[in-house]
């Protein structure tokens, strides 16, 4: 027994806890995490409103990768934040999944020629105007989704206690 308290039908209401056991990603260094995304979400989402309601003519590609990498950043913030249920971790790994190939192929794009699309973007040259972040951000939001999995992602030897994994039993 570990300790934690099962309430009835905490499964139904969607903590997808009692169902994976999987830890919530949006608890402890989660809670930091889906701040920083939603920083990101923001200041993304903001920029990117604004370049396409003024400038979008001027570079369309980039302004639109700009709203691109804003929605990506919306979505695995609000995932991360609902994490424990097996849906929204699915959802989770879809938009970091996304997130970093989009800054390794637009920041990679972009160092190769820092005018191929026209005005910088969120993730060029690997988000160096937002100081790197959109390129840690992506590995440390992977890292966290496969340090939370359940103990059914362990296989069938169950938890290894070197990791930080634990086994629930109800």
């Amino acid at each position: 027994m570990d300790g934690r308290v099962s309430r009835p039908g905490d499964a139904q209401r969607g903590s997808g806890r009692a169902v994976a056991g999987a830890r919530s990603t949006g608890a402890g260094f989660g809670r930091v995490l889906v701040t920083v995304y939603g920083v990101l979400a923001f200041a993304a989402l903001g920029r990117s409103s604004y370049e396409l309601a003024t400038k979008f003519t001027e570079a369309p590609v980039a302004y639109s990768l700009s709203a691109l990498a804003a929605l990506v950043y919306v979505v695995a913030t609000v995932a991360l934040a609902l994490g424990a249920a097996p849906v929204w971790r699915r959802v989770a790994w879809a938009a970091v999944g996304v997130e970093a190939v989009g800054v390794l192929a637009v920041g990679s794009a972009s160092l190769v020629s820092r005018d191929v699309f026209g005005e910088s973007t969120v993730w060029s040259l690997y988000g160096q105007g937002y100081g790197y972040v959109p390129l840690v951000l992506p590995f440390v939001g992977l890292w966290w989704l496969w340090r939370t999995r359940g103990p059914a992602a362990h296989g069938p030897r169950g938890s290894d206690p070197a990791d930080g994994s634990e086994e629930t039993t109800a």
